[in-house]
């Protein structure tokens, strides 16, 4: 048991240096990075997306129909705030 509570506090030790050098970075540091794993993994990204796909198409469809909601509920409410009506408690259930 010991051990589980070392791991979980070194887990945490790791997380919080991971945070803060990640909040040092630079912009173009960050976009550097980002291109690098990008250029390493693009080729596994190409071959996989196939299997993604309809995963995804599902999920874009989803977003669509929910901003569709939000953009008919601020026509109807104009002023209010769509956190505080309706929408919030249907958010729960998306």
């Amino acid at each position: 048991m010991n051990d589980l509570k070392r791991l979980r506090e070194q887990w945490n030790e790791i997380r919080t240096k991971d945070t803060q050098l990640l909040r040092e970075m630079t912009a173009s540091e960050g976009l550097r990075i980002f291109a690098v794993l990008y250029d390493a993994f693009s080729s596994r990204f190409r071959d996989e997306e196939p299997s993604y796909l309809p995963e995804r198409e599902r999920t874009l469809i989803a977003r669509q129909r929910r901003l569709a909601r939000l953009a008919q509920w601020l026509e109807d409410h104009p002023g209010e705030s769509p956190l505080q009506g309706p929408l919030a408690a249907s958010r729960k259930t998306d």
